[in-house]
């Protein structure tokens, strides 16, 4: 379906256009025409389906094209992550350059001067706040959040948000809204208390289930069961390959993300790194020198597995098994957007193979072996222990 078949108006369309846009994703599809009916939704999408546009397109709609006060603030996005709201925004900014509407987002880890932006924007009113919990909460306390006015509120991966302990000021965030409003939640799992959140904020939702925690067909992955100290000479050997331009590696925890860096630019590589010890203005620009080609590699944590849309990362490298089946899904999905190929590469450890065992569970498939080269020296059988918790990571309904 092309998106100018749904209906919206011209100034968004030239929007679309400006961008590069021609055809609505499936979720795109689904999702537009019951959010421009004014219906309440819950949409299960994983990552890289297109629902950051399925949801702004249609809001944009109806605040360029139904009455509202400019003096308000008009419609909250609330998001678990400092980027996804800094990219949220941004896809704002392009979908709305022909119309006058406005947004900012706001979100903890900045100087005084963005909580003062933030502040004045706040309560002079506009459009479209993007806001992480913590950071609105905040403003919230102090009393001055222009909210009588408002008639959207969308929570996205609203799952993400429960598992970082979001639950609470998400509760908190609602009771200073009006009570009616359209509200929309997008989330990759619905776990039983996304249920219970969503009976409490939706009214009568329309319901969508896309792809649920299944990674796209054209991403080729392959594990390389390893020792632990042979991961660093590997995944050099890995980069220094001519085959990708573009690469992801993620790490679990931090103290990894910055050794593999120091290790990577002893070599020459470009590289830069990505995690919460860094201030908001080197990520962003780091992120933005990765977008431009002058580095072509980043190394991070799971900061980076969500909110980042770049559309032609090649290969994603897991330094680290992810610690959840579902995060495995999400940092693999950096990849193959667009309906691009891609390659996902993950290094097991022998204490890490129980864990991808059940990976490849949630999975419904075991996922290719690749072959070490024998430069590297002899490599473990990979023969998983049976688990306790075998049952952790099966697909959530």
């Amino acid at each position: 379906m092309k998106f100018i078949d749904l209906g919206l108006d011209q100034r968004i369309l030239e929007g679309i256009d400006a961008m590069g846009y021609e055809t609505a994703t499936p979720v795109q599809q689904q999702v537009m025409v019951p959010i421009l009916e004014g219906k309440d939704i819950i949409a299960a999408a994983q990552t890289g389906t297109g629902k950051t546009a399925a949801f702004l397109l249609p809001l944009l709609h109806r605040l360029i094209t139904s009455p509202h006060q400019s003096g308000d603030i008009n419609a909250m996005i609330i998001v678990p992550t400092r980027e996804l709201a800094i990219q949220i925004a941004e896809s704002i900014e392009g979908l709305s350059y022909f119309t006058d509407v406005s947004s900012i987002a706001v979100y903890g880890g900045g100087d005084g001067n963005s909580f003062t932006a933030e502040k004045k924007a706040l309560t002079s009113g506009v459009d479209i706040v993007v806001c992480t919990p913590g950071r609105m909460i905040a403003h919230l306390n102090m009393g001055y959040v222009k909210l009588k006015g408002l008639k959207y509120l969308i929570l996205d991966e609203a799952d993400r948000m429960l598992d970082m302990g979001f639950s609470d000021d998400i509760a908190k965030i609602t009771t200073f809204l009006p009570v009616q409003r359209q509200n929309l939640l997008f989330s990759a799992t619905m776990p039983v208390k996304m249920r219970e959140l969503a009976k409490k904020i939706l009214k009568d939702p329309v319901e969508i289930n896309i792809a649920i925690s299944k990674p796209p067909e054209q991403i080729i992955q392959k594990a390389f069961i390893v020792y632990e100290a042979q991961k660093v000479p590997i995944i050099k050997d890995m980069l220094h390959s001519k085959r990708f331009t573009k690469v992801i590696v993620f790490c679990s925890k931090k103290q990894n993300v910055k050794q593999l860096t120091a290790e990577l630019k002893k070599v020459k590589l470009l590289v830069e790194e990505i995690h919460s010890d860094l201030d908001q203005k080197s990520r962003e620009q780091y992120l933005q020198d990765f977008r431009n080609q002058k580095t072509n590699i980043l190394v991070a944590t799971d900061i980076l597995s969500r909110g980042i849309d770049i559309d032609d990362i090649d290969l994603v490298i897991n330094y680290d098994v992810p610690n959840d089946g579902e995060d495995y899904i999400h940092r693999i999905g950096r990849t193959a957007r667009a309906a691009t190929s891609g390659t996902a590469f993950t290094l097991v450890s022998e204490k890490e193979q129980r864990k991808f065992a059940d990976i490849e569970e949630l999975l419904g498939l075991p996922v290719i072996k690749g072959k070490v080269p024998d430069e590297f020296g002899p490599t473990p059988e990979y023969a998983p222990k049976k688990s306790s918790t075998r049952n952790n990571f099966k697909r959530r309904k």
